[in-house]
């Protein structure tokens, strides 16, 4: 049996145990590593679960919330609302999301899932805007779109929706991660629900790792921030008060290692508070699409993203192309991943090099163009 089938049959259990709400990343990952399947850890023993590393006190909770739980009955509840789910373990899970310290174990989705997640950029920003600050998310988010990045926000009112906006009338691709279950009656706040159908109409994304049903309790907010910041190579803050969620969703883009770029604003506004100390600790000036994407060093990634999409005309090529990368790799490792001789490999290379599909770097060592 495949991997993928395996992964398949298991996918009700990891819904299943996502459904206890004291089974974060962090228990997640406990019960990956000691079980060779989720189905075993939801119908483990209390002393199997305890030898896995949950506290007692947390064990018995889950026997009790697992009496009223049918992982199929889970799985037909997330069909009947057209919501999907993907788990840590399947190559669609975002590369960037899964090198922070605690990615979410399971991200549900409703939309359609780009084809590539690693040219994300997350633009946040206050509630109250100022019509300064309008004119700033709309600019700037319109012409990162057309650049072909990918804007992650979360739904929320004022500037995050703005974004949303922006980014789908400039015909860009747009991901909105939200801090409760992606039913209907939970999309939260329900203002912005028209928003969310404009972002799912025009191939745009909406996520969030909580299951069907969660209500947008409080303190599922900050950690959604974590997922925002995560998911994308740089957070742009267009205003923000210094204490605000944006301002939280900054400090999470440092601590994982990624850029933070900041509109600066007007000194006697509150709104501008947060920006503008962001600036002062090291945060980039936002004062151009341009200057985000040359810190970014993604000037050419209308290049990258068209390469992502180079369709293969043989068999052969089919093969290379998934073992290319812009990492370099020789010539007998694409034999041994491809399963090809090297007579085949060289002869496909050299027609792949003359279409403008790879380079040579030489040494027989390749790289996509």
């Amino acid at each position: 049996m495949s991997i993928i089938s395996n992964l398949s049959q298991d996918l009700p259990f990891w819904v299943a145990l996502s459904t206890f709400d004291k089974f974060g990343a962090k228990r997640f990952d406990l019960l990956d590593k000691y079980f060779p399947s989720m189905e075993l850890a939801f119908n483990a023993s209390v002393n199997e679960l305890i030898e896995a590393g949950i506290s007692k006190k947390i064990v018995e909770e889950f026997i009790e919330h697992r009496k009223k739980i049918a992982p199929e009955e889970e799985m037909d509840k997330l069909q009947k609302e057209s919501i999907k789910v993907i788990t840590i373990k399947n190559d669609k899970y975002p590369k960037l999301l899964k090198e922070i310290y605690d990615p979410p174990s399971l991200l549900y989705y409703k939309g359609n899932w780009p084809d590539n997640t690693n040219f994300c950029l997350a633009v946040v920003g206050s509630r109250k805007y100022t019509s300064y600050g309008q004119q700033a998310v709309e600019h700037l988010t319109s012409r990162l779109a057309q650049a072909n990045l990918i804007i992650v926000s979360g739904l929320a009112l004022g500037i995050d929706a703005l974004a949303h906006v922006a980014c789908v009338k400039a015909g860009g691709t747009t991901i909105a991660v939200l801090g409760s279950g992606l039913d209907k009656n939970n999309i939260y706040p329900a203002s912005n629900r028209y928003v969310a159908e404009q972002i799912l109409d025009n191939n745009g994304l909406i996520i969030t790792e909580y299951p069907i049903s969660t209500p947008p309790l409080h303190y599922h907010f900050p950690q959604r921030n974590r997922i925002i910041s995560g998911l994308s190579l740089g957070t742009l803050v267009i205003e923000a008060s210094i204490k605000s969620g944006a301002s939280i969703t900054a400090k999470l883009a440092l601590e994982q290692g990624r850029e933070v770029f900041a509109v600066p604003g007007n000194i006697f506004s509150s709104n501008s508070e947060g920006t503008n100390k962001l600036i002062r600790e090291g945060a980039q000036p936002a004062v151009s699409a341009e200057v985000i994407l040359e810190a970014l060093s993604l000037e050419n990634i209308n290049n990258f993203v068209e390469a992502q999409k180079l369709v293969p005309q043989t068999p052969e090529e089919e093969k290379i192309l998934t073992s290319l990368s812009r990492e370099s790799i020789h010539v007998n490792q694409l034999a041994r991943q491809t399963k090809l001789d090297t007579g085949t490999i060289n002869a496909t290379l050299l027609t792949m090099e003359l279409k403008g599909y790879v380079r040579n770097l030489g040494g027989s060592n390749y790289v996509l163009a």
